[in-house]
């Protein structure tokens, strides 16, 4: 007899996120996938209960079920990143409910970051807002590969489909000349429940899948092995005991790629090639191993190896630069200036650095280049040139989300100003796709 835990590590597990304006019902649709896919505790809907009753409201308020912060409950909004852990028979969820408010934009960079889906919503009645925009862009800069556009509300605009088709249209146009790779249109109504779990019975015209169904068979791979291997390193090891008194190990996680005991590797930035003699898992010797994998190489060769470098195939090294071009959501509450000095933080590797320029600013209503803005201020996108006292190997975001990506860091007090992205910008723009069960749409 197979049992649940069984059954559950059998399935695949889906990262995504939510994102939308202020009121557009990010929380609500969370809150009643959470409950009718039956993944709401008993205790956890009774105190739902009671705290929309004390409001004077007859049914329960399903948004407070991820609005955890006391202030997110009493203002009505999503102030912080709420991550929730649900599954059904077919996948499991990790959720990142995102805030709508454009002073947060910056937690949705946190929140879509590892997301393999983003779920944008928009209000029936407004349609594409600045903010939509915005979330879409932030999407596509993360490489999100699936984006679903939820159009909420759908009941306060009498379930219209000409509604519904003129705001898919025009996300749809607007997210393909981002580059993002896919796109899904569903109309439904989080606070009635239609299309989110079960289908509408007043949306007969629309014959897709409702949300949970996409989610459940969107296809979605964690599949490391096939890209460029890397290996940043976190820690040396050398025990220098009677036992291990010659052991020289270097342990981290593998970030992606397949590495074998045999292979000739590079160190960088040093650029020293050697082979790998012996790869250490969990206390035993194996002969290969793959993201990701927290490992303990062992190398030929005595090199000067510390943490923040990176061993990689000799035949396939990421190039070394101290000159960073990338684009950046800035997330701090401070701009971020030309000639501003700054820490950049990638992978286990932390330098020194500057901001020799930022050439443009990102304007969200027609993705036009804004020049020489001289600075970004919270939530701008842009273009920037960072030159770093250290070189850097460094692949471009476009290659690897977990080796193009840095943070730019406040060396006076730790904050973390922004979030980059190495290489081009965007994707380039494609023709949408929609899904086959929407094929009779022509968005």
């Amino acid at each position: 007899m197979t049992t649940t835990a069984e059954q559950l590590s059998a399935t695949t597990l889906l990262r995504f996120a939510t994102a939308g304006s202020v009121d557009d019902g990010k929380s609500t649709l969370v809150g009643r996938l959470l409950h009718d896919s039956k993944s709401v505790l008993t205790d956890q809907l009774e105190a739902v209960e009671q705290v929309s009753l004390s409001r004077g409201q007859e049914a329960p308020d399903l948004a407070l079920l991820t609005d955890g912060l006391r202030a997110e409950r009493e203002q009505g909004i999503t102030i912080d990143v709420a991550y929730r852990y649900f599954a059904t028979a077919r996948r499991r969820f990790i959720l990142a409910d995102t805030p709508g408010h454009v002073q947060y934009t910056r937690n949705m960079v946190t929140g879509a970051s590892t997301a393999e889906l983003a779920v944008v919503l928009v209000d029936a009645r407004n349609g594409v807002v600045e903010q939509t925009r915005r979330h879409a862009a932030v999407a596509a800069l993360l490489r999100v590969p699936h984006v679903v556009l939820a159009v909420n509300k759908m009941d306060l605009v009498d379930y219209a489909e000409p509604v519904f088709a003129a705001i898919a249209e025009e996300f749809t146009a607007y997210a393909a000349s981002l580059g993002v790779p896919e796109i899904t249109a569903i109309p439904i109504s989080a606070l009635a429940g239609d299309n989110v779990v079960e289908p509408s019975a007043h949306m007969d015209w629309y014959g897709g899948p409702t949300v949970l169904e996409h989610l459940e068979t969107v296809p979605v791979s964690h599949d490391l092995t096939g890209c460029h291997a890397r290996f940043p390193v976190q820690y040396v090891i050398r025990p220098q005991t009677a036992e291990h008194p010659d052991y020289r190990g270097y342990a981290g996680q593998i970030a992606a790629g397949v590495f074998r005991v045999g292979e000739a590797v590079s160190v960088l930035p040093s650029g020293r090639t050697t082979t790998i003699t012996g790869i250490d898992a969990l206390g035993e010797s194996v002969d290969i191993a793959w993201a990701p994998q927290s490992v303990t190489l062992r190398l030929a060769d005595d090199i000067d190896i510390s943490r923040g470098d990176l061993i990689a195939p000799a035949a396939d090294v990421p190039p070394v630069t101290s000159d960073v071009e990338a684009t950046v959501c800035h997330v701090a509450d401070q701009p971020l200036s030309v000639g501003q000095r700054v820490l950049l933080k990638h992978t286990t590797r932390t330098v020194k650095a500057i901001v020799k320029d930022i050439p443009s600013r990102l304007t969200l209503d027609d993705l036009s280049q804004h020049p020489a803005p001289g600075q970004l201020v919270a939530n701008d996108i842009g273009r920037v040139v960072v030159r770093t006292a250290e070189p850097l190997a460094l692949d471009t975001y476009a290659d690897s989300r977990r080796t193009g990506s840095f943070l730019l860091i406040d060396p006076a007090d730790g904050t973390t100003l922004s979030a980059g992205m190495a290489g081009t910008a965007f994707a380039a723009a494609t023709e949408p796709v929609v899904a086959d069960d929407d094929a009779e749409w022509d968005f």
